[in-house]
């Protein structure tokens, strides 16, 4: 027999004993694992492991004379248990289970090059998705314009609200302190040489161009593309998406036309909304920090800035609008049955948004004639 503080170890008719003692958990795990360190186990025949004698067992004590007997080569699956009450083997099994599970494959990392590849895979194996529902959509289209009755018309507006009207007090204050910054930083460098007055010219055209559209996208992106996203993913989640088409209704044509069609009217109202706000905000600035008041201000603004820079800009917010609604219906018909799938596509949309409102806006730039 050797024994040892809380345990000790002896040889019986059918093999050797290890008898737990006392208190085996977190509270005293230095000094039960000092006393098992460098303790020498049986080598042959069987083992048997007693816990009678103990008077309290937790997941940290189990784990430490799991870790002893491994590094000593004996198999937990060879002991043979005894004088454990049932709450203690239950905790026995749960904590074994656990420490005998497999790792986790360790994912090996990817290189630039790779990385590259295995995006472009992804997207390769998103194609199919896209273009079914690209099929769907100008299906749906024609047939509204076959059989305009059949258009959902109060999903539209309620669409329509959310996207156009909820968004309106923050285009303002983004539109409007936009023109203010830029008006204040332009004017800086301007006033240096007394030419004040042509602070109306850079703001108006930045505005009207370029500034306002941009910006009333990457809002709408990130706020209705995400909202379409989740709401879509939500209904995927909870089969509402399946039980509209059990009831011989498209839902393509139930979810996705009314949003793609409030969020094309809703871009172009918000970007003029938008224009309007930034440049009030530039001319706050020019009155305050440049005497450029109020009037001389817009009279100077009616001289410089065509009516078709306005157009020009506007016209980019459909194609801006398409781009969001498709990203964002496609991403939410792809979220698989849980909740972190729509986290996640719900991320993917915002990204994927910015992305083609950012591409876009360039190859309008690239094909404007008026550059060249």
């Amino acid at each position: 027999m050797t024994a040892s503080g809380p345990f000790s170890l002896e040889q019986t008719a059918t093999g050797w004993e290890l008898r737990l003692f006392g208190d085996w958990r977190l509270a005293n795990l230095a000094g039960l694992d000092a006393a098992l360190a460098g303790h020498a186990w049986p080598e042959g025949g069987g083992l048997g492991l007693d816990g009678s004698a103990l008077t309290g067992l937790d997941s940290a004590g189990l784990m430490l004379i799991h870790n002893r007997l491994k590094e000593a080569g004996i198999a937990w699956s060879t002991l043979a248990l005894s004088g454990f009450d049932p709450e203690r083997q239950a905790l026995i099994r749960l904590v074994v289970d656990r420490l005998s599970a497999a790792a986790p494959e360790k994912k090996p990392r990817r290189g630039f090059i790779a990385g590259i590849g295995h995006g472009v895979s992804q997207a390769w194996r998103e194609l199919p998705g896209m273009l079914t529902l690209l099929g769907q959509i100008s299906e749906g289209l024609v047939d509204l314009v076959r059989r305009p009755a059949s258009f959902r018309m109060r999903e539209f507006f309620v669409q329509l609200s959310a996207v156009c009207i909820g968004a309106l007090p923050i285009v303002a204050m983004m539109t409007f302190l936009i023109g203010v910054v830029f008006a204040y930083l332009l004017g800086i460098q301007i006033e240096k040489y007394g030419a004040n007055i042509f602070i109306v010219d850079g703001v108006s055209l930045a505005i009207a161009r370029e500034l306002s559209p941009m910006l009333v996208a990457i809002l709408v992106a990130g706020r209705s593309g995400a909202a379409f996203t989740a709401q879509i993913g939500a209904m995927k989640v909870t089969e509402e998406i399946d039980a509209i088409a059990t009831l011989g209704l498209s839902p393509v044509k139930v979810l996705v036309l009314p949003r793609l069609l409030a969020i094309v009217v809703a871009m172009p109202l918000l970007a003029f909304f938008g224009d309007l706000m930034g440049v009030l905000g530039a001319a706050v600035i020019a009155a305050s920090q440049l005497d450029i008041t109020f009037h001389t201000f817009f009279m100077r603004m009616h001289d410089v800035l065509p009516f078709s820079t306005v157009t020009y800009g506007l016209s980019k917010t459909p194609a801006f609008a398409v781009a969001i609604a498709f990203i964002a219906c496609r991403n939410g018909f792809a979220v698989s049955r849980d909740a972190r799938s729509v986290g996640e596509r719900t991320t993917a949309t915002v990204v994927a948004s910015l992305m083609a409102v950012i591409m876009i806006n360039a190859l309008f730039a690239i094909l404007d004639p008026s550059l060249k």
